[in-house]
């Protein structure tokens, strides 16, 4: 018998009976001698169905439809996923090594350079008289140093004379290369080819040594770094493949491996670095975009799977509902489970289950233990 009709029946009668009483009490008592009564009469239609059954197992229209699955060895592969972020292989940070005013800035920022490239002109106005003088006294004291030094091959003069005019000599070329090094730091080039993402100063303004200039980007390489948990380093190392994805792009991905594994645990989230190093074609991926990271972590090909929304759980565990034959027909059998890992809407059973058994997947909220079923037409000849 039909539950919803057994309680349109029980509603029935009490609607034939006694007006319901406007007390609150009388309200709630009433309330519990239906519920009282409708469960009766659940568990008389239960007990009429499993005898009806008894008496035609083989003809049984009432039998719930089920459609299941036969277990057999498959491969299982699962994956462990982390979030990661790009950052620039090559990217720098330029700046003045020397004080000076600046006059000329010779780049926009999205320009392309090339590494050597002339960035900024520093005014250099003090350097370069400087040098100038050095370089007058220098041209002085070269010729000195070479009469001297004729002089002291012909054993003319002190030999104290020669190494004075030797030193001056030294000295000032130093002091000549010095300066000629410091009016080169005033035209800064760039360290790498790249793109000018940032200039943080504008013409006319003061560069300090220390100072950052500009901020260089080159994009054609990327590291995607990501944290994973240190259970995972006896599972994990560097060369091991990963696939990689972008929310973001969903239009790209990687296989790749990893790239480098970090020697030092986070003491604060217990995680460790893993990084990937790709090539990044046409520059479509950005410093900090987000990327998943998607590395093997454990692989089979003899594991028992089922898909994870028939798996429930009760006090004692998670169970499944088996189909099993008896006699002329089928009853759902509830079998507990140690389910392993899942990968998706799929989960690996580690014990509790054996090959060739058949698993019920349509069906399976409907059935209870030693249900008689029926299964789906197409799995009959099992």
């Amino acid at each position: 018998m039909n539950r919803y009709l057994i309680i349109l029946l029980v509603l029935g009668l009490m609607a034939c009976g006694q007006p319901t009483a406007e007390n609150p009490d009388a309200i709630k008592k009433e309330i519990l001698e239906t519920r009282q009564e409708i469960g009766k009469l659940e568990k008389k239609a239960r007990n009429l169905e499993q005898k009806l059954r008894a008496l035609n197992p083989g003809n049984d229209k009432t039998a719930l439809l089920v459609k299941t699955k036969t277990l057999e060895y498959e491969t299982f592969e699962h994956s462990l996923l982390a979030n990661g972020s790009i950052e620039a292989v090559r990217e720098a940070f330029v700046g003045a090594e020397v004080s000076g005013r600046i006059e000329t800035i010779h780049v926009q920022e999205g320009d392309r350079i090339q590494k050597g490239d002339l960035l900024v002109t520093l005014n250099s106005s003090i350097i370069e008289n400087t040098l100038a003088e050095v370089r007058t006294s220098l041209k002085l004291t070269r010729t000195i140093f070479e009469k001297r030094k004729r002089l002291w091959e012909k054993k003319i003069g002190s030999e104290l004379e020669f190494l004075q005019a030797k030193n001056n000599k030294e000295s000032l070329e130093d002091r000549e290369k010095a300066l000629q090094a410091q009016l080169e730091m005033t035209r800064i080039k760039t360290p790498i080819s790249g793109i000018i993402e940032l200039i943080t100063v504008k013409k006319g303004a003061q560069a300090l040594p220390g100072s950052t200039l500009f901020h260089i980007v080159d994009l054609n390489e990327v590291f995607i770094n990501a944290d994973i948990s240190e259970s995972y380093l006896g599972k994990v190392k560097t060369g091991d493949p990963v696939t990689v994805t972008f929310p973001s792009r969903p239009d790209i991905n990687f296989n790749t491996r990893i790239y480098r594994m970090g020697n030092v645990i986070n003491p604060e989230n217990r995680t460790v670095e893993i990084q990937v190093k790709v090539k990044n074609q046409s520059e479509l991926l950005k410093p900090n975009n987000l990327a998943i990271i998607r590395l093997m972590d454990f692989t089979t090909d003899r594991a028992l799977l089922l898909p994870s929304i028939i798996i429930k759980k009760d006090m004692k565990g998670e169970y499944v509902y088996t189909a099993v034959r008896k006699n002329d027909s089928w009853i759902a059998k509830k079998v507990y489970i140690n389910a392993g890992l899942s990968e998706g809407n799929i989960t690996m059973v580690k014990t509790g289950l054996s090959p060739n058994q058949q698993i019920i997947i349509k069906g399976y909220n409907l059935v209870k233990n030693n249900m008689t079923i029926k299964l789906e037409e197409s799995q009959e000849i099992r």
